[in-house]
């Protein structure tokens, strides 16, 4: 057993000469009895210490640093652990540095367009990584799992139904009646049908229906893959040999391509019946009048539009939302954050695409 903690001092006072075990259990009253020594020592020799800790190298780093006081005598392991103490030794700042506004706006503008920058580097390799996993399942069809991509189908679209048919017939109603408002001051209410056909077939039907799935299978996606991200079953997935991009990813970006265009078109349709309702109801335009008109004034360019832009939109969500899936690490908070950076990246993307979308078929020819 180690002797406890003492000190002796030489016969002129110049050296302060530690022995025993300079640790927690063995210090015992030593600080104590240092503060009463009598003189100030010129330099502490430490050869007849056995063991010291953290506690016993701050006693010493202390009193060297408070007196100006050499240390001698100490081993390697003991010097280390002195060196680390006294680098340790550093004032704490308990506020941090006063910044200007200008300067803390600019931090943060710079450190979120770093950040967006990254993702989006993220995204389009994750992109990329679906794009060559495809490919692969094209050469190997058996591996496709169809269970999983018809229960995608499920949850994507059937399951949607209700839900887009409800908003989609609610907008036909608001763009119809908002336009009869407008239009009845110049006596033209019969060109609601031209402002509802032409909306709900090129814009609003397919772009509506891509912020419903975003928000419903977007988040979902994120969630789920998240979730077990956390539960370490996709880390078990890879273990039994699984590759979690077929099974996980490659199943609901199938289910977003394939399933957009038929909710975006179906969509469409329900806002039309909406705004024709209306159009009967309140500008006394009987259907079949509304049927006939549409087919009229609407191009079936308008339809195209919007079946070649769904599956598009489609696709990037569910990839938006499976990237953020997997991204999901430490703790459930985790998942929140993910889920919602999914939801709000898929709008985004949808928003910036369906722009690009405008302009390149504005230079086709078809408006």
């Amino acid at each position: 057993m180690t002797a406890p903690a003492d000190y002796t001092l030489s016969d002129d006072g110049r050296t302060l000469r530690f022995t025993g075990a300079l640790t927690l259990a063995r210090i015992g009253d030593l600080p104590q009895r240092l503060d009463n020594v009598a003189t100030t020592p010129q330099q502490i020799d430490l050869s007849g210490i056995e063991r010291m800790d953290t506690v016993g190298a701050w006693l010493i780093h202390r009193m060297a640093r408070d007196h100006d006081i050499a240390i001698q005598g100490a081993n390697d392991d003991e010097s280390h652990l002195l060196e680390q103490v006294a680098a340790a030794d550093k004032p704490l700042k308990i506020r941090p540095d006063a910044r200007s506004s200008f300067t803390r706006v600019l931090d943060e503008v710079g450190s979120a367009t770093i950040a967006a920058a990254r993702t989006l580097l993220n995204l389009i390799a994750f992109f990329g990584a679906v794009l060559i996993t495809m490919a692969d399942l094209v050469r190997h069809p058996r591996r496709i799992r169809w269970n999983a991509v018809v229960r995608q189908f499920e949850v994507v679209g059937v399951d949607a139904l209700g839900i887009v048919g409800l908003m989609s017939f609610l907008i036909g109603v608001v763009i119809a009646q908002q336009g009869a408002i407008q239009l009845r001051q110049f006596g033209a209410e019969v060109f609601t049908i031209n402002l509802v056909g032409r909306l709900t077939l090129r814009e609003l039907g397919v772009l509506m229906t891509a912020i419903m799935v975003a928000g419903r299978s977007g988040s979902a996606f994120a969630a789920q893959i998240g979730s077990m991200r956390l539960a370490e079953e996709v880390d078990a997935m890879r273990t039994i040999g699984v590759a979690p991009m077929e099974a996980l990813v490659v199943p609901r970006v199938l289910a977003g391509v394939i399933m957009m265009p038929l909710l975006a078109f179906y969509a469409a349709i329900v806002a039309l019946v909406g705004g024709g309702l209306f159009a009967w109801y309140s500008l006394d335009i009987p259907p079949v009048t509304f049927v006939s008109r549409v087919r009229e004034v609407v191009p079936i360019t308008d339809l195209y539009q919007g079946l070649l832009k769904a599956p598009v939109f489609g696709a990037i969500i569910a990839i938006a939302g499976c990237f953020n899936g997997m991204q999901v690490e430490g703790n459930a908070e985790a998942v929140g954050l993910r889920t919602t950076a999914a939801v709000v990246q898929s709008i985004f993307l949808v928003i910036v695409l369906d722009a690009f979308f405008a302009v390149f078929f504005a230079s086709v020819g078809w408006i």
